[in-house]
Protein backbone atom coordinates (compact mmCIF):
# COMPACT_ATOMS: atom_id res chain seq x y z
CA UNK A 1 0.00 0.00 0.00
CA UNK A 2 1.44 3.59 -0.80
CA UNK A 3 0.35 6.13 1.20
CA UNK A 4 3.09 9.00 0.59
CA UNK A 5 2.33 12.89 1.47
CA UNK A 6 3.38 15.41 -0.87
CA UNK A 7 6.28 16.21 1.64
CA UNK A 8 7.81 12.65 1.44
CA UNK A 9 7.51 12.79 -2.60
CA UNK A 10 9.54 16.25 -3.30
CA UNK A 11 11.13 19.34 -2.15
CA UNK A 12 14.59 19.47 -0.45
CA UNK A 13 14.16 16.07 1.32
CA UNK A 14 14.38 14.56 -2.11
CA UNK A 15 17.98 15.45 -2.97
CA UNK A 16 19.22 14.19 0.13
CA UNK A 17 17.07 10.93 -0.02
CA UNK A 18 18.78 10.27 -3.41
CA UNK A 19 22.25 11.07 -1.74
CA UNK A 20 21.32 8.56 0.40
CA UNK A 21 19.73 5.96 -1.78
CA UNK A 22 22.94 6.20 -4.31
CA UNK A 23 25.06 5.94 -0.79
CA UNK A 24 23.36 2.65 -0.10
CA UNK A 25 23.48 1.38 -3.51
CA UNK A 26 27.02 1.58 -3.43
CA UNK A 27 27.04 -0.19 -0.24
CA UNK A 28 25.16 -3.08 -1.62
CA UNK A 29 27.31 -3.29 -4.41
CA UNK A 30 30.77 -3.18 -2.73
CA UNK A 31 29.21 -5.81 -0.22
CA UNK A 32 28.30 -8.05 -2.77
CA UNK A 33 31.24 -8.38 -5.17
CA UNK A 34 33.50 -10.09 -2.64
CA UNK A 35 30.45 -12.76 -2.06
CA UNK A 36 30.31 -13.84 -5.85
CA UNK A 37 26.73 -11.76 -5.92
CA UNK A 38 27.00 -9.45 -9.12
CA UNK A 39 26.62 -10.94 -12.61
CA UNK A 40 27.55 -8.21 -15.11
CA UNK A 41 26.71 -7.68 -19.10
CA UNK A 42 23.71 -7.62 -20.72
CA UNK A 43 23.85 -10.94 -22.14
CA UNK A 44 25.17 -12.42 -18.90
CA UNK A 45 22.22 -10.77 -16.99
CA UNK A 46 19.87 -12.16 -19.65
CA UNK A 47 21.21 -15.70 -18.69
CA UNK A 48 21.09 -15.34 -15.03
CA UNK A 49 17.52 -14.10 -15.27
CA UNK A 50 16.24 -16.63 -17.87
CA UNK A 51 18.27 -19.72 -15.46
CA UNK A 52 17.00 -18.33 -11.92
CA UNK A 53 14.53 -15.09 -11.62
CA UNK A 54 14.02 -16.22 -7.93
CA UNK A 55 17.26 -15.32 -6.69
CA UNK A 56 18.29 -11.94 -8.52
CA UNK A 57 16.89 -9.05 -5.46
CA UNK A 58 17.88 -5.62 -8.08
CA UNK A 59 19.06 -5.27 -11.42
CA UNK A 60 20.96 -2.25 -12.41
CA UNK A 61 20.86 -0.91 -16.27
CA UNK A 62 23.40 2.13 -16.59
CA UNK A 63 24.03 4.39 -19.71
CA UNK A 64 25.57 7.22 -19.81
CA UNK A 65 23.18 9.25 -22.14
CA UNK A 66 23.92 7.15 -24.81
CA UNK A 67 21.63 6.40 -28.02
CA UNK A 68 22.16 3.34 -28.86
CA UNK A 69 18.76 1.83 -30.16
CA UNK A 70 19.72 -1.93 -29.56
CA UNK A 71 21.11 -1.21 -25.92
CA UNK A 72 17.59 0.68 -24.97
CA UNK A 73 15.56 -2.70 -26.78
CA UNK A 74 17.92 -4.72 -24.37
CA UNK A 75 17.14 -2.80 -21.76
CA UNK A 76 13.37 -2.44 -22.55
CA UNK A 77 13.37 -6.62 -22.80
CA UNK A 78 15.07 -6.51 -19.18
CA UNK A 79 12.76 -4.47 -17.68
CA UNK A 80 9.68 -6.09 -18.50
CA UNK A 81 11.26 -9.26 -17.96
CA UNK A 82 11.74 -8.01 -14.40
CA UNK A 83 8.67 -6.29 -13.54
CA UNK A 84 6.77 -9.75 -14.69
CA UNK A 85 9.05 -11.35 -11.65
CA UNK A 86 8.73 -8.85 -9.55
CA UNK A 87 12.74 -7.68 -9.42
CA UNK A 88 13.48 -4.22 -8.25
CA UNK A 89 15.18 -2.24 -11.00
CA UNK A 90 17.34 0.84 -11.20
CA UNK A 91 18.68 3.03 -13.55
CA UNK A 92 21.80 4.05 -12.90
CA UNK A 93 24.33 7.24 -14.65
CA UNK A 94 27.53 7.60 -13.99
CA UNK A 95 29.29 4.54 -15.58
CA UNK A 96 32.81 6.13 -14.35
CA UNK A 97 32.08 5.42 -10.93
CA UNK A 98 30.35 1.77 -11.36
CA UNK A 99 33.49 1.00 -12.82
CA UNK A 100 35.35 2.29 -10.26
CA UNK A 101 32.89 0.22 -7.37
CA UNK A 102 33.00 -3.06 -9.09
CA UNK A 103 36.39 -2.74 -10.83
CA UNK A 104 35.94 -2.02 -14.04
CA UNK A 105 37.95 -4.73 -15.82
CA UNK A 106 37.45 -8.45 -15.96
CA UNK A 107 40.28 -10.41 -15.09
CA UNK A 108 42.20 -10.94 -18.54
CA UNK A 109 42.27 -7.08 -18.50
CA UNK A 110 38.96 -6.61 -20.74
CA UNK A 111 36.76 -3.87 -19.87
CA UNK A 112 33.42 -5.09 -18.44
CA UNK A 113 30.00 -4.54 -20.21
CA UNK A 114 28.47 -1.97 -16.88
CA UNK A 115 25.08 -1.60 -19.12
CA UNK A 116 23.31 -4.04 -17.09
CA UNK A 117 24.40 -5.46 -13.47
CA UNK A 118 22.26 -7.99 -11.26
CA UNK A 119 22.43 -8.34 -7.69
CA UNK A 120 21.80 -12.10 -6.50
CA UNK A 121 20.97 -13.76 -3.00
CA UNK A 122 24.16 -15.53 -2.00
CA UNK A 123 23.47 -19.10 -2.40
CA UNK A 124 23.72 -19.66 0.96
CA UNK A 125 21.13 -17.73 3.17
CA UNK A 126 18.58 -15.05 1.89
CA UNK A 127 20.78 -11.53 2.20
CA UNK A 128 19.29 -9.19 4.86
CA UNK A 129 21.22 -5.99 4.31
CA UNK A 130 19.89 -2.84 5.34
CA UNK A 131 21.85 -0.71 2.41
CA UNK A 132 19.43 -3.03 0.13
CA UNK A 133 16.83 -2.67 2.24
CA UNK A 134 16.90 0.74 2.14
CA UNK A 135 17.70 0.41 -2.42
CA UNK A 136 14.36 -1.82 -2.25
CA UNK A 137 11.98 0.71 0.08
CA UNK A 138 12.64 3.56 -2.55
CA UNK A 139 12.27 1.27 -5.61
CA UNK A 140 8.79 0.88 -4.47
CA UNK A 141 7.94 3.92 -2.96
CA UNK A 142 8.97 4.91 -7.03
CA UNK A 143 6.18 2.86 -8.21
CA UNK A 144 3.45 3.85 -5.89
CA UNK A 145 4.60 7.41 -7.64
CA UNK A 146 4.20 5.54 -11.45
CA UNK A 147 7.80 6.04 -11.50
CA UNK A 148 8.60 1.86 -12.44
CA UNK A 149 12.26 3.00 -13.53
CA UNK A 150 13.64 5.46 -11.04
CA UNK A 151 17.02 6.72 -11.36
CA UNK A 152 19.88 7.18 -9.57
CA UNK A 153 23.10 9.29 -10.00
CA UNK A 154 26.21 8.04 -8.66
CA UNK A 155 28.46 10.69 -7.21
CA UNK A 156 31.90 11.20 -8.13
CA UNK A 157 34.35 10.71 -5.20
Amino acid sequence: MCNMTFEETGGENSSERMESVAKALEEVLSSALPQGCITVGVYEAAKSLNADPDNVVLCLLATDDEEDVALQIHFTLIQAFCCENDINILRVSNMRRLAEILGGVKPGGEPMDLHCILVTNPQSSLWKDPALSKVNRFCRDSRCLDQWVPVINLPDR
